[in-house]
């Protein structure tokens, strides 16, 4: 396998899909001669043309309109909003077009339709361009939301996405786009909704997503050396479907659960995943769930206000040191 960074998985798989499939095109702002604001569409106008990169004015409504009626004619379009913090300009119609066509129509008029979009704090974007809004998506029926948080993962979801016949929205964590990993060769493909254990452990589980799962990945390196403590993190990738089945399993396994997530803590992902646990496993549960996330201001640009706005591995160890098993805390 080759190890490339996020960013060339996703430029890969987008181009490998534009040569498997005529009816996928791409469309968004500033995607092609400009090569887009992050570089994931980079060489692919003048690889495919016009007719399949297709720049936009500054219109998201008009844009993911278009695509929408696009993808009801049977084209395959994947549409780039610059960031999740625009997304709010179509919101009507993505949540109230793309993903309630099909069952309006009955089934007969599916939408298959990829929103790709960056977000995230810690880049010094200040209030209204670092938030993650991911929920307000996830909270949606008709929409499928995935949060990739490796380059494998980036490839293997995005090209689900493309292949899907709903409408999905794909996430993309700027923190993210140079980090390297292994890469599966070939046609490979992983189904939403199953989430993935990238670490087996005993004592806690810490369920994550995005680029908080490679923050997590590193506490729990961390605890095991300095303090013994054997840590689960489950990568729940797909927020919506969401794998219940995977959540369940590590809590009756390790008793514990700490859900770590760079959004908001009220009415977040975590509320939807602690209320899951406490509804499907509250029997195998030794401690109250807790919660990781961001305070609840909108993001300074102050460089040090934007750090102690942002949640990180310091607020996950202080949570894992507070809910570790007593016997290994007092040993």
């Amino acid at each position: 396998m080759a190890e490339i960074t996020f960013r060339q998985a996703l430029h890969d798989t987008l181009r490998e899909e534009l040569l498997r499939d005529e009816n996928v095109f791409l469309i968004g702002e500033e995607i092609g001669q400009f090569e887009g604001s992050y570089k994931i569409t980079a060489g692919l106008l003048k690889e495919f043309g016009p007719r399949r990169i297709v720049d936009t004015p500054i219109a998201e409504n008009g844009f993911v309109g278009l695509a929408t009626g696009a993808a009801m004619l049977g084209l395959r379009p994947v549409v780039e909003i610059m960031t999740i913090n625009f997304i709010a300009l179509a919101m009507d119609e993505i949540v109230n077009h793309a993903a309630k066509i099909f069952y309006m129509f009955g089934g007969q008029c599916p939408i298959p339709m990829v929103i790709r979009t960056p977000g995230g704090g810690g880049q010094q974007l200040s209030a209204t361009h670092s938030q993650n809004l991911e929920v307000w998506f996830a909270h949606i029926p008709g929409l499928k939301v995935v949060a990739p948080s490796t380059p494998a993962d980036a490839k293997g979801l995005l090209r689900t996405a493309i292949r899907d016949n709903n409408p999905v929205l794909f996430l993309e964590n700027l923190g993210l786009y140079n980090i390297k990993g292994e890469v599966p060769d070939g046609d490979y493909t992983i189904p939403f909704g199953k989430a993935q254990v990238v670490r087996e452990g005993t004592d806690l589980t810490v369920i994550s997503y995005s680029r908080m799962t490679a923050i997590a990945m590193e506490v729990a390196r961390r605890m095991e050396k300095e303090k013994q403590l054997s840590i689960e993190v489950v990568d729940i990738r797909s927020l919506r479907p969401l794998d219940h089945e995977t959540l369940i399993n590590s809590i009756k396994k390790t008793n514990r659960a700490i859900v770590f997530e760079g959004d908001w803590r009220s009415y977040g992902i975590g509320a939807e995943i602690a209320a899951t646990l406490q509804e499907e496993a509250f029997d195998d549960l030794d401690t109250p769930i807790k919660r990781v996330a961001s305070v609840e201001v909108p993001l300074p640009y102050s460089k040090p206000l934007e750090q102690a706005a942002l949640t990180g591995a310091q607020q996950l160890i202080e949570a894992i040191n507070d809910l570790a098993p007593r016997r290994r805390r007092s040993a």
